[in-house]
């Protein structure tokens, strides 16, 4: 979801940087439609596909979790897009859009995670998890936000940020639902492996937004899974959603 700050066609520029240009295009829109099979695997049973399953009826609230959910799967894909197509008007512009869309996101993710623990539906311990959510995620998205004249850091921690989204649709895969947190969470940090991967082949070292953002994710899920399971936690989700 990088910010470039000309509009310079993909003819106008040099061999080498069209060629990075075309290598971006590829593997960030790659990316983003790999998102969007995790979030529709993760949640087909018990979301998009719900009525051919039998799954509980959910509440209007996470309805409207998931709606906003998948609003910013389809923005990512919209947002790399443009780029790709060079259209980076749009992609400013839907910008504004996306920033208030993260905003809500929070918000929402912040009442859906307590409601859930209320219904009986999450435990006290694991609600340390969502909660890191909508302190990781707004904190990536907002530093993304303010270095959006950086194209290459801009998209990578919009990236990061989608990555740490990632871990609810793939902690309920199959194989996975059953598993330890240090499983999930491997499992997602795929996402950002791929990033390590993609700088390195490209770049031949890892560019600053991906070691940062990269260390702030993964210390926070480490962070979360000490914490969640500590009788102050638990004391304190308690009093949360009392």
């Amino acid at each position: 979801m990088g910010a470039a700050t000309t509009l310079a066609t993909p003819e106008s520029l040099s061999s080498s940087a069209q060629l990075n240009w075309q290598r971006d295009r590829r593997f960030f829109i790659g990316m983003a439609v790999a998102a969007a099979v995790a979030v529709l695997i993760g949640f087909y049973p018990t979301y998009y596909l719900k009525a051919f399953y039998g799954t509980p009826v959910l509440p209007p609230l996470v309805h409207l979790h998931g709606f906003l959910f998948t609003a910013w799967i389809v923005l990512l894909i919209t947002q790399t897009s443009f780029i790709a197509a060079r259209r980076t008007h749009l992609h400013r512009r839907l910008g504004i859009g996306g920033g208030v869309l993260a905003v809500l996101m929070t918000i929402v993710a912040f009442f859906t995670a307590i409601g859930a623990v209320q219904r009986g539906r999450m435990t006290a311990q694991f609600l340390a998890t969502p909660l890191a959510t909508v302190i990781v995620f707004p904190a990536l998205v907002g530093a993304a936000l303010i270095m959006r004249r950086q194209p290459e850091t801009h998209k990578r921690l919009m990236w990061i940020a989608t990555t740490e989204l990632l871990n609810a649709p793939i902690g309920r895969f199959p194989v996975i639902w059953r598993s330890t947190a240090f499983v999930a969470y491997s499992a997602s940090d795929v996402f950002l492996a791929a990033l390590l991967v993609y700088d390195l082949a490209t770049r031949r070292r890892l560019h600053p937004a991906t070691i940062w953002g990269g260390l702030f994710l993964v210390a926070s899920q480490a962070l979360r899974t000490a914490i969640g399971h500590t009788a102050t936690w638990v004391a304190f989700a308690r009093w949360l959603t009392s």
